[in-house]
């Protein structure tokens, strides 16, 4: 069995991980949210997501999570009409990523928040163990 602050470390760097693929895979989607196809009724870029899972390590006997991904989303493109743009189909209209900047930035400050409280436990455990090695140096 593993200690408490080991435990929780490996808890806190698991989620700091899990939060950076995240974040990762949000700035991909917000960097192509205006990606077309690069030939007439190509399909643009579609958006990536990530999905999250709880692992369970027998021998620390600590839960963490993993993040699995990156998956796509099966949402249908937008449409819209530029028949200037090479990627336009007879029409006119141009397929655009199913990207929504709105929930992309919603989920993001969400993945950031989430990073940096992994960060704090994982900082406030190491701040305790010093703190008790201390301890037990003084007694």
């Amino acid at each position: 069995m593993i200690d408490p602050f080991q435990a929780t470390l490996r808890i806190a760097s698991s989620g700091l991980e899990a939060q950076s693929t995240r974040l990762r895979v949000i700035s991909e989607n917000v960097a192509n949210a205006q990606s077309t196809g690069a030939t007439a009724g190509a399909d643009p870029y579609r958006r990536k997501t990530v999905t999250f899972a709880a692992e369970f390590d027998r021998n620390s006997g600590v839960s963490t999570i993993k993040a699995s991904g990156p998956g796509v989303d099966g949402r249908p493109f937008r449409l819209e009409l530029d028949p200037g743009n090479p990627a336009a189909d007879e029409k006119g209209y141009v397929k655009m990523p199913n990207v929504d900047l709105l929930f992309e930035l919603a989920d993001l400050r969400e993945a950031n928040r989430s990073y940096e409280a992994n960060l704090q436990v994982a900082k406030q455990s190491g701040d305790l163990m010093s703190m008790t090695i201390s301890l037990l140096k003084d007694a």
